[in-house]
């Protein structure tokens, strides 16, 4: 059997069943696609996961997870413009940070072509808001590919770097978490390795490269010319399909998942609207969309999120003078979520109430699971850190979380984080609650990959205007949330090992006087150590270390010899006071009926962690089973 690795190299035509993120690492090597940067971010790991089944000494291409998406955008940037066919992928919200940059690009000649794909997320699966990203396109001047299954993630992007190559300009291939981890049968077409060309092309010849005043206008000129060329390969793209069931009544437009929904939806349905899929949804195909308009008395927009498409579709109608009823969004919750089957079908419904008449929405479109809270893993150094933290604050002191596996301290029975914003933001809100305040400590945590990626900012501008704060800096040696890729403590990048660039040497090297360290295991000790730095009324650190449980136990268990450990609990010693459900609250814990605890087999992973939180003494230590 060949392996992942082997299947993406394969130079012959072949099918295979394969993730929507596998199939774009098919494309990128069909496309000769040379430099691959990244920062992990949900949807969009597989990506790297797929990259890393490829022995390095066999990837046609260079791949790097840079420290974050600005940096990363940066170094793909500089590739591009160097010759080579550059593409940068992270998650929606990575946008934000990339943003600096990012809306420079397309006033840039781009000689080697430029794909930024985006894992945008719509129901906010697995980030802080459901921000359209479309919008960052028509502010940037970038046209945008949204593909719908994946194999269109395979076609799109293939006809995505052929377009940026082309033009000499950024293009967005545009996923979101449904089409990025669906599978499909696809059929890949051949591809012949090219020996890479190492000159050096960049040229300023090639430019200007420097918006300065002087240049800036003509740039922005060139940008928005480049754009209209980009809509009239819009209007010819076969990339936008019309779906004709012969209803000149009704029509529908719309793109991704949506239209799978959509399709879904009106399997059973009479009388079927006609259906204009975009494939390209920015700069829509005007004359594409404005002859669909044409031919229909109305016309629904179906569209995720933002009203993007909706509203130049109005403007267009309205410039053309069109007869044509346009149908948008209805109600403030068409606004929200992923439209999947059963919200189409309520939209459908909202919208048209005769052509769903005689449907109920099928029970397979609507979930009956119950509501599943995450948590932290058993073991999980994090829980270890709240419990013993919370022991060192009063009620009324302040904490503020920020992004990483932490995060989830805000939840029951830790309820540490009652604040939250983006990577990197939790020391400088932290320093606006300390001002004015000298009564209530504040706390902030931060993870180790995010110190690196937006975290030292807000410690250096707390250090250079002396807030009183105290930094928790939570280093279980790895990018856990994302799926265990490696930063800059860790030792090895992406590629290879390296000189790990230490926490506690960086925060010297600041100038931080008061930082303190210890094994989050180490309950009491770390409960002690938190209350000393509070107590400093200037900047403080404590960096509270343990590595990630799940990774360490993974790679445990590909050891030989490896034996399962597990604790147990002496009910003749537990009291039942439940301090280890209603204050430790690991997963492992299960309260019976009769009010007895006992440990469940398939979680416990025996680290021990617990025994110390037990004031009866009734948890033993882990045994081999």
């Amino acid at each position: 059997m060949k392996t992942l690795g082997e299947i993406l190299l394969k130079q012959t035509p072949f099918s295979e069943i394969v993730m929507g993120n596998t199939a774009l690492v098919r494309a990128m090597i069909e496309s000769h696609t040379r430099v691959i940067t990244s920062y992990p971010g949900s949807p969009t790991p597989e990506i790297a996961e797929a990259i890393r089944a490829i022995p390095k000494e066999k990837r046609p291409f260079y791949f790097e997870f840079s420290v974050n998406e600005k940096v990363a955008t940066e170094v793909a940037y500089g590739a591009a413009v160097n010759g080579h066919l550059a593409t940068v992928f992270f998650k929606s919200v990575g946008l934000n940070v990339a943003a600096d940059t990012f809306v420079q690009l397309s006033l840039m000649n781009i000689i080697g072509g430029m794909v930024i794909v985006l894992g945008d997320d719509p129901g906010a699966n697995s980030s802080q808001n459901e921000q359209d990203n479309r919008h960052y396109a028509c502010l940037s001047y970038t046209p945008v590919f949204e593909p719908a299954s994946p194999t269109e993630i395979y076609t799109f992007y293939k006809a995505a770097a052929k377009l940026s190559k082309d033009k000499g300009m950024p293009v967005i291939l545009r996923l979101t978490t449904h089409i990025c981890h669906a599978k499909e049968k696809i059929d890949f077409q051949g591809w012949h390795d090219r020996e890479l060309d190492k000159t050096p092309r960049f040229d300023t010849k090639n430019g200007p490269y420097v918006p300065i005043a002087a240049d800036v206008f003509p740039m922005k000129r060139k940008a928005l010319q480049r754009l209209e060329t980009v809509e009239k390969y819009a209007d010819q793209s076969p990339l936008n399909q019309i779906f004709d069931h012969g209803n000149s009544n009704r029509g529908v437009i719309t793109m991704g998942l949506p239209f799978l929904s959509l399709m879904d939806v009106l399997e059973f349905a009479d009388n079927k609207p006609d259906i204009l899929k975009l494939g390209m949804v920015y700069p829509i195909p005007v004359k594409m969309v404005e002859d669909f308009l044409r031919v229909h008395i109305e016309v629904k927009i179906l569209e995720e999120l933002d009203n993007v498409i909706e509203k130049e579709i109005k403007k267009l109608a309205y410039d053309r003078q069109l007869s044509t009823k346009i149908f948008g969004k209805m109600d403030l919750e068409d606004w929200i979520g992923e439209y999947t089957p059963d919200k189409v079908f309520e939209i459908l419904k909202k919208t048209w109430p005769d052509l769903l008449t005689a449907m109920d929405a099928p029970k397979d479109m609507v979930s009956s699971a119950p509501a599943r809270p995450p948590q932290m893993c058993p073991g999980c150094g994090h829980r270890s850190a709240f419990h013993a933290i919370k022991k060192a604050l009063r009620d009324t002191d302040i904490t503020v979380a920020d992004i990483g596996c932490h995060t989830l301290g805000f939840l029951p029975p830790y309820q540490m984080g009652e604040l939250l914003m983006c990577m990197g933001a939790s020391t400088a809100m932290g320093s606006g609650l300390s001002l004015f305040n000298d009564t209530r400590n504040v706390v902030v945590f931060l993870g180790d990959s995010t110190f690196f990626h937006a975290g030292l900012p807000g410690i250096i501008n707390a250090l250079f205007n002396n807030h009183n704060v105290t930094l928790i800096l939570m280093e279980n040696g790895t990018t856990a949330m994302t799926g265990h890729q490696d930063h800059a403590a860790s030792g090895q990048n992406f590629n290879e090992p390296t000189d790990k660039i230490p926490l506690r040497r960086v925060l010297e090297g600041l100038g931080v006087r008061h930082i303190y360290e210890i094994d989050t295991y180490q309950q009491a000790k770390l409960t002690e150590m938190v209350k000393d730095a509070i107590n400093i009324k200037e900047f403080s650190a404590v960096i509270a270390r343990h590595p990630c449980m799940l990774k360490f136990t993974r790679e445990q268990r590909r050891k030989p010899g490896y034996q399962p450990r597990r604790v147990d609990i002496d009910q003749q010693k537990c009291h039942r006071l439940y301090e280890c459900i209603r204050d430790f609250g690991c997963p492992t814990f299960t309260q019976m009926a009769d009010g007895r605890i006992e440990i469940h087999p398939d979680l416990c992973i025996g680290d021990g962690s617990c025994v110390q939180t037990c004031p009866s003494e009734a948890i033993s230590m882990p045994k081999v089973v």
